[in-house]
């Protein structure tokens, strides 16, 4: 099952993150599919950038977004 989900990046307690389509059997920051957007909390506000078309895209072909992602693309639009 393909999904979509945050990969960490950043230094400790300086997170940053990739939004990203992976295998659900590969590790968080393992191997991905294809990069859709960033997450940065550490600014004030939070920034979110993402591709709405590649989302669209993926969530068409069946890419199950996690509950925090949902949230994230909710904020984004």
């Amino acid at each position: 099952m393909v999904k979509i989900r945050l990969q960490r990046q950043g230094a400790k307690k300086a997170p940053f993150y990739h939004i990203v389509v992976a295998d659900s059997r590969s590790p968080r920051d393992g191997k991905i599919i294809e990069k859709i957007g960033t997450y940065n909390p550490m600014t004030e506000p939070s920034t979110i950038v993402l591709d709405k078309e590649k989302v669209e895209k993926w969530i068409k072909n069946g890419a199950k977004p996690t509950d925090t992602v949902k949230q994230l693309i909710e904020k984004a639009n």
